[in-house]
């Protein structure tokens, strides 16, 4: 800190803050935390000096993410509502959606049809997270409307991927 005489870390600076600034930084953890949350109000720590709890780590995913290239064809209505159509690869891929690059304006919730091009098969999805545009597109997260697995066309299917029907089974 300029100005006091003498060098003081930041995070120890804000430890020995006024009561002043205590009570703000209760204020900001109220607004920006639940009621039922006590993690900064009961605890006292400055703001972004949080303590994870056991929860944040035993969150389970419904399936297990697979990094894989596959091509893909996305159809849908952009920001502009104006009809598109684009090929494009997939980031990572699960039996529940995937993450592609798209370069579309879109919105979040959108519905987007995805079809592959060596099984003609299409699924719909919904837009479900929206990166920061880049120079190879926009990050897009779809969530399909039903699980499909197989869609993908991945022989290393994880254990945690749903069966495909009986219908569809070879055996």
């Amino acid at each position: 800190m300029k100005g006091h005489g003498i060098a003081v870390p930041l995070r120890l600076w804000r430890r020995r803050g006024s009561a002043r600034s205590e009570a703000r930084n209760l204020r900001v953890a109220k607004r920006e935390h639940p009621a039922d949350s006590c993690v900064d109000a009961a605890l006292k720590l400055a703001q972004h000096e949080l303590i994870m709890t056991e929860k944040d780590f035993d969150k389970v995913r419904r399936s297990t993410r697979v990094f894989m290239r596959v091509r893909v064809v996305v159809a849908g209505k952009n920001a502009d509502s104006r009809r598109f159509r684009e090929a494009c690869e997939t980031i990572v891929i699960n039996a529940h959606g995937g993450l592609m690059y798209l370069n579309q304006p879109l919105d979040m919730d959108a519905m987007l049809v995805i079809t592959n091009p060596f099984t003609q098969e299409e699924q719909e999805s919904r837009i479900v997270f929206l990166g920061e545009a880049t120079e190879k597109g926009q990050r897009v997260g779809v969530e399909f409307l039903t699980p499909a697995p197989h869609f993908w066309g991945v022989d290393f299917v994880p254990t945690d991927w749903p069966a495909p029907p009986a219908a569809l089974r070879t055996e």
